[in-house]
């Protein structure tokens, strides 16, 4: 399989984007959104990057960080994205009495044409990211990240929606998870 490699330059911001695979709407589940959150928090702390905004939506997130040296952010969205995949779906597991769990793992079974060690796929194997250089994209694409909930209906202000650093930045609320700035 031909892989192809990024390079990441030294100082800049990454605006990052994940899916769900087959783009299954995992986070829908407030306990999955919390298994999110902390996995995020955690992997922050080991690798000590700047988190700057995030959205959780429910079968997606992106991220806006700034990871010193930048090359580490293959490992802080395998950090991330391992572990929570774990998590979610034991938890998923765990729950099968609930016919909307039962539908959920279904739609993150692999098919049996896949060799791999597991059965489930939480994320797409594939991340999207995008380097920030100036401070308007940086403000573009925190705008967009916290008015994607209103985007797709899911609320009607972004200050609905507690699975995003608008609440942080504009209610000073780090109650779900608090926020760096750029000094």
């Amino acid at each position: 399989m031909l892989r192809y490699q990024r390079f990441y330059g030294s100082g800049t911001l990454q605006f990052i984007t994940a899916s769900t695979y087959r783009r299954i709407p995992v986070f829908q589940l407030e306990r999955s959104r919390w298994c999110f959150v902390q996995r995020l928090e955690a992997v922050r702390r080991q690798f000590h990057f700047l988190l700057l905004g995030w959205v959780l939506m429910p079968e997606h997130f992106h991220l806006l960080s700034k990871p010193e040296p930048a090359a580490m952010t293959p490992l802080i969205l395998k950090g991330l994205k391992e572990e929570s995949a774990k998590r979610v779906i034991r938890t998923l597991r765990r729950y099968l009495q609930y016919p909307w769990c039962r539908r959920i793992l279904a739609g993150l079974r692999l098919p049996a044409s896949v060799h791999d060690e597991s059965q489930y796929r939480l994320w797409q194997r594939r991340s999207y990211p995008f380097e920030v250089f100036t401070e308007k994209k940086y403000r573009e694409k925190l705008d967009y990240m916290h008015n994607n909930p209103v985007a797709r209906r899911l609320v009607s202000s972004p200050a609905e929606w507690p699975w995003s650093s608008w609440r942080c930045y504009y209610l000073q609320d780090a109650s779900v998870l608090r926020m760096d700035r750029l000094g």
